[in-house]
Parts: C-alpha cells; structure tokens; sequence
C-alpha cells in the first residue's frame, strides 16, 4: 500500500521494532501535544487556546509532565487563567451548596455513590484534561487507520504478525475496537492471530526476566545477558505500557 500522511507514523511505528508500537504512538503525540502547550512557539499565548485549557484543564500526571517539561511562564499562564475559573466555579458550587440529610443505612454502605454535589465536582475536575482528550481523539484517529491497512495492507498485516506484539493496556484497546471496525469473518482470522502474537511475546518476555534473575547468581556471572539487559524497563512496558526507562521530556530552548 503507498504511504499516505496518516498511515507513515503507524508504519513508523511498526518498523520501530519496539514491544508494543501503540506505546511508540502515544509517546509521539503526547510529546507533540507538550510541545503544543508550551514550546517555543507559544501557543499558550493564544485566547483560543487557553479557553480550551482552563475549561478542560490538566489530570496529575500531565501536570507533572508540565512541571517537568519547564517554561516557568507559560505554566504560569495557563495555571493563573485556570485559576480564575476554577475559583468562579467553586464560588459558585459553594453557594448552592446544601448538604444532604443523613440516613442510617448510609452510614453502613462500603462504597456509597458520591451525592454530595461538591465531591461530584471535584470528580468531574479530576478526570477532564486537556492533553488527554487531545490525545483520546487523535488515538481514535489511529485506531481506525490499523484496522484500515490491517485489511488491506498484506505487508503491513505480515510485519503486525512478525512483530513483538503489543502491550496488555493497548491490547485490550486493539479487542475492543476490533468489535466495530472487524466483521464476522474479519474477526474469525483476527482474533487466532493476535492471540497466537501476544502468547509467543509475553512468553519471550518472561523468558528475558528468568535469565535476568539466573544471571545475579554467581555462577553465571561470565555468562551472556541475551536480552535481558533491559527486560525490567520492557517487562514493565509490556505490561502496562509506556516507557519506565525514558528520560524526562524536557522543552527544547
């Protein structure tokens, strides 16, 4: 199949040889949208694009990310214009406050649904970010263009099948998403295939981590590594995705 703009960075990452190419993917992007944020070219800066960033805001881990990245300014930006609508909210959320009347079985509930409107908010606060929902839409986007060249790409459906597979957090994506974009008889050959992948893979890894192990007794210190010089970093890849070892992804001054 000839390489198109949306089909090159999934055959990027295919060729990339990595444990799951999906994990090569979401680095990209993700580092992509960091750069978007807050890199040099200031898109902090723009009205459209911080109204979109204080009303979605960010999840734990991209704040770190955005720590970790610098820009002591544009941070300050979008944190200081955050700021002023969260506490307008929370004003808000505050003064239509009114709690709710306590019940004897609730106080014996494990787990009680949240009904304080307060906590709602929080939690609704909590699961929206900016970054994510850039990225859960863009991960969409390639979902769809694997099962496209899957089903009518052969070289690239050969290389999935030679390939190291995938990790389990992206796995489970790659099954789910198959139920929409894969017929009956699609998913007759699908399925066999990506499970006969993911056992050999996992197999090959546990395999990397046993040698890892024998190689801390003394007995085969003179012995090859094989491949498990980085089996912590790929084990944990594997499964969970990401990349343990990766260093910080800082702004390029």
């Amino acid at each position: 199949m000839k390489e198109t703009l949306y089909t090159i960075p999934l055959n990027d990452a295919v060729n990339a040889g990595d444990e799951c190419p999906f994990c090569y993917i979401e680095r990209a992007v993700e580092q992509d949208l960091m750069d978007f944020v807050l890199g040099s070219g200031s898109s902090y800066m723009e009205s459209d694009v911080r109204e979109a960033t204080d009303k979605a805001g960010f999840c734990r881990e991209h704040f770190k990310k955005m720590f970790d990245y610098g820009n002591t300014l544009g941070n300050g930006w979008i944190l200081k214009t955050h700021y002023m609508k969260m506490n307008r909210e929370m004003a808000s959320q505050f003064k239509e406050f009114t709690p709710n009347k306590s019940t004897l079985m609730g106080k014996f509930k494990k787990n009680p649904q949240r009904i304080n409107p307060v906590a709602v908010w929080v939690e609704e606060k909590e699961k929206s970010c900016y970054i994510c929902n850039r990225f859960a839409d863009t991960y969409e986007r390639y979902m769809d263009t694997f099962f496209f060249m899957y089903k009518k790409d052969e070289d690239f459906r050969k290389r999935i099948k030679e390939s190291k597979g995938f990790c389990l957090h992206h796995f489970g994506d790659l099954c789910e998403a198959s139920e929409t974009r894969l017929n009956d008889k699609e998913k007759k050959e699908f399925y066999p295939a990506m499970f006969e992948l993911m056992e050999k893979n996992m197999a090959r890894m546990q395999e990397d981590l046993d040698w890892l192990v024998e190689k801390f007794d003394y007995r085969n210190e003179g012995a090859d590594w094989k491949n498990s010089r980085d089996a912590i970093q790929r084990g944990m890849q594997k499964l969970k995705g990401g990349y343990p070892a990766d260093p910080v992804y800082k702004m390029n001054k």
